[in-house]
């Protein structure tokens, strides 16, 4: 027997695929729209919502025999808000551009739809364990899709990957801008955030019929 159960890997692997809560749910694309447009901000982004739902899968999961259930969802914004402060002091400390460039975007992981969705769908119901292989599962899920928009964005909008010039120079005409490439600038407006994800979300369901008749 392997370390995980199946029933316990699939908390892992669901939400990467068939349950995935960008493509699959459509939750959390407001991130999507708003901080997409580099692929190092998308990162971030996606390591903080990991820390955020892993951990606080786990607290809300501990706590859940003595939460009140009248009181439950300022119970689950209080524990979401402590850990989004950290995020944003670590921030501040060790990366400060990125944090000012984030600014609001990482305090309203707060009220991210898929962070409260978990401490209610599931952590009130089950141990630490699975709840953090289910907060783990999910951020994951988040996370690909939040850098694979990301990438696009970047790459077809600036002609860069985190920061990095990859298809030459455009001022010194270098690369592919030496026969008459040029960036997209389109792609680093909100709409086109929308755009990709909705050919995400196409891709997505058209590898499994199955998914497109129940949603």
């Amino acid at each position: 027997m392997g370390l995980l159960s199946k029933r316990d890997a699939a908390l892992l692997t669901d939400p990467l695929a068939d349950n995935n809560p960008i493509t699959i749910q459509v939750l959390g694309i407001c991130s999507a729209l708003a901080i997409t447009a580099e692929l190092k901000a998308s990162i971030v982004m996606a390591v903080s919502v990991l820390f955020v739902l892993g951990l606080g899968n786990v607290v809300i999961s501990l706590m859940r025999n003595i939460i009140p259930s009248k009181i439950r969802i300022i119970v689950q914004l209080i524990v979401v808000a402590t850990l989004v402060i950290i995020v944003d002091l670590v921030l501040k400390a060790f990366a400060y551009e990125l944090s000012k460039t984030l600014s609001v975007f990482v305090g309203l992981i707060i009220t991210n739809c898929i962070i409260m969705g978990r401490f209610e769908a599931f952590a009130l119901g089950n141990g630490p364990w699975r709840a953090f292989l289910d907060g783990i599962g999910n951020a994951v899920g988040y996370g690909v899709i939040l850098i694979a928009v990301g990438f696009f964005r970047e790459l077809l909008g600036s002609g860069t990957l985190l920061g990095f010039k990859v298809l030459g120079d455009p001022i010194e005409k270098t690369g592919l801008y030496a026969i008459g490439y040029e960036n997209n600038g389109f792609m680093l407006l909100s709409p086109m955030a929308l755009i990709v994800v909705g050919i995400l979300i196409w891709i997505q369901r058209s590898r499994n019929t199955s998914l497109i008749e129940e949603n």
